[in-house]
């Protein structure tokens, strides 16, 4: 997060748990009531929790809140196929990408 600040970016987060820990560490970002408001006008989204509410995102109604469909999924909580079908730029670790 801190490298994405320093190159200009404007970082919004939403955690169901942490967020009050990371307003003392980071407290130049946003932060967010839920994923859809964290995810609206943003040019990516970054999964970087496997929390529940990030698992059961309404893929149809995130991309439409989002400026450009891109999804960088740190935890490998989505399937590259599913993704793709869903219209998103879909960056996962360790896995390659949906096969086309």
């Amino acid at each position: 997060v801190t490298g994405l600040i320093d190159m200009g970016a404007n970082v919004k987060a939403f955690d169901p748990v942490g967020m009050e820990q990371a307003r003392g560490e980071l407290p130049s970002i946003t932060y967010c009531e839920d994923a859809y408001s964290c995810a609206q006008g943003a040019d990516a989204l970054v999964i970087v929790t496997e929390w529940v509410q990030f698992r059961a995102l309404d893929l149809d109604r995130l991309k439409a809140t989002m400026a450009q469909p891109i999804v960088v999924d740190l935890r490998n909580i989505y399937r590259p196929e599913e993704m793709e079908a869903a219209g998103f730029t879909y960056e996962s670790v360790g896995r390659p990408p949906a096969q086309g």
